[in-house]
């Protein structure tokens, strides 16, 4: 009965979804008709009813049509307690993006907007933009949920790196789920003092840029009232992580971050539907023909399909478990394996490199206003957002924040010190040192691998904006690290749901039968 609830609701709203993009794409053909006979500009409007047929299809494949699809969403709604969990994680996401819209007091939002699109093009509004993509936040809007989780998760980066060098949080980690939820309040009480300063820092830079209300410019009360607005918000998202954790479904902090990216992807695909130009007789300089089309499908389908490789990719140690005599029966002798992540860091080291590489361009670029001198052009070009320079020390980061991620999160004496407790080894290899150093020599290697990986999603945006000439904005979200961090979290979101489908003998989405075990004769 909820299935076919929750189908039909789901089926007026794409229909008319669906139906208002059908018109609105029949109306700029009629528009367009009487007064141009270019094909190419017929592409926006054409693609508006495409989407609009498209939409209609998958709707009806995957909750109508006898297909995997609609038997495992059956299979969803047969279990209650995974339904709730979704529901839970669906509503507070819905919370987030209302509280992503509310503006902060005091702030002009006309001339926020106007400001911030001025911006767009240069390196702030480009760092703005990725600041925008990683924490879920958005500074250009200037909302309550501005500054995102960043702090946060700056905040839990921190503690993770003073756990190992601090003896104290050391034994703390050491001690198992008490010790943990000590280190989770401390990073609280680091969250609230990073966003006050991250607050602090943001208003004034509002109110030196002339962005608040005359009449509430110099109001100490409105710069306070901002500050504590900015912090709220963080505080209330975290809060909404760790809820989505306990009682929902998935990663709470990465499905927030992923949500703000997604929210985005409309808008990047809407700005690239105007810019197309499919005339074969030559698109116009500053529109998208068809070349620059295709390469833009194959560059999606490549980071999609070598997210997915990356992400999931391990290297698998064999490992043997040592035999015990008890009594006249002999125990264990398994043969498993000790699975080692190609891409141990995940996006950390994008994310690292990524916010370093703001400030040189930054800063170069405020002294070449400065000082106007040959030296500041050159360190000005050189480090400007998609110049090779910039893009080899780029990288450069890339691999070594991979490095350095792995060497902070593995940890090889430790990992071997637990196969020896738990009486297993690595044919060939002895138990201790010699199984340290081996696993850090294999980890060594495939880090480089993913490193390398990580580099080239990394690049691609930087490569469609300056050799195609397509925004940023646009390209940002089209591929790169925002599209990988969309695939990492729905994997993991599909990899949560197959458990609870499998822990109840229903077919999950890796396959498997679809009916209840034992439920049939």
């Amino acid at each position: 009965m909820a299935f076919r609830v929750f189908r039909l609701v789901v089926g007026v709203v794409l229909g008319a979804v669906a139906l208002w993009l059908i018109v609105l794409g029949a109306q700029d053909i009629a528009r367009l008709a009487s007064k141009t006979l270019r094909t190419g500009v017929l592409v926006g409007p054409v693609l508006k009813i495409i989407s609009a047929l498209a939409i209609m299809g998958i709707y009806y494949y995957s909750l109508w049509a006898d297909s995997p699809v609609r038997r495992i969403m059956e299979n969803i709604f047969s279990i209650p307690e995974l339904l709730r969990k979704l529901a839970f994680t669906l509503g507070l996401l819905c919370i987030y993006r209302v509280g992503f819209h509310v503006p902060l007091p005091g702030l002009n939002e006309e001339e926020v907007k106007s400001y911030m699109s001025e911006q767009a093009e240069g390196a702030f509004g480009e760092a703005l933009q990725f600041y925008s993509m990683f924490t879920g936040g958005s500074l250009q809007q200037a909302t309550l949920f501005g500054l995102g989780i960043m702090p946060y998760i700056s905040a839990s980066i921190i503690f993770q790196l003073l756990a190992t060098v601090v003896p104290a949080l050391e034994k703390l980690r050491k001690e198992g789920p008490a010790g943990y939820k000590k280190i989770q309040e401390y990073t609280r009480y680091a969250t609230v003092l990073l966003c006050v300063i991250q607050g602090a820092f943001w208003m004034n830079y509002m109110r030196g840029s002339d962005l608040l209300y005359p009449e509430t410019r110099e109001s100490v009360l409105i710069y306070l009232a901002g500050v504590l607005g900015l912090t709220t918000g963080t505080i209330f998202m975290m809060w909404l992580g760790e809820q989505i954790d306990e009682y929902g479904i998935g990663n709470g902090i990465s499905l927030l971050i992923m949500a703000g990216i997604v929210a985005r992807l409309p808008w990047a695909i809407s700005s690239l539907g105007d810019m197309v130009d499919m005339d074969l007789t030559g698109p116009a300089t500053d529109s998208i023909g068809p070349v620059k089309i295709a390469f833009l499908i194959g560059a999606f389908i490549f980071v999609v399909a070598g997210s997915i490789l990356i992400t999931q990719g391990q290297r698998r140690i064999p490992i043997q478990q040592a035999k015990h005599l008890r009594g006249r029966r002999v125990y264990g002798g398994q043969r498993q394996y000790l699975p080692l992540r190609v891409n141990h860091g995940g996006v950390m080291p994008i994310i690292f490199a990524s916010s370093l590489m703001i400030f040189p361009g930054m800063i170069f670029r405020w002294l070449h206003t400065r000082v106007h001198g040959e030296w500041t052009r050159v360190l000005n070009d050189a480090f400007a957002s998609g110049n090779y320079v910039h893009e080899v020390f780029y990288i450069l980061l890339i691999f070594f924040f991979a490095y350095f991620w792995t060497t902070v999160q593995f940890r090889p004496k430790e990992m071997a010190e637990q196969l020896r407790d738990y009486g297993t080894f690595i044919p060939g290899l002895r138990p201790g040192k010699r199984t340290a150093d081996y696993l850090e020599r294999v980890m060594e290697r495939i880090t480089y691998c993913g490193a390398g990986f990580l580099s080239v999603i990394a690049v691609i945006p930087q490569v469609v904006n300056n050799a195609m000439g397509i925004p940023y904005r646009i390209s940002a979200f089209l591929g790169g690290t925002g599209l990988l961090i969309c695939v990492s979290v729905c994997l993991d979101l599909v990899q949560r749901i197959e458990a609870n489908l499998v822990m109840r003998n229903y077919g999950g989405f890796l396959g498997g039968s679809t009916r209840i075990k034992g439920a049939y004769t």
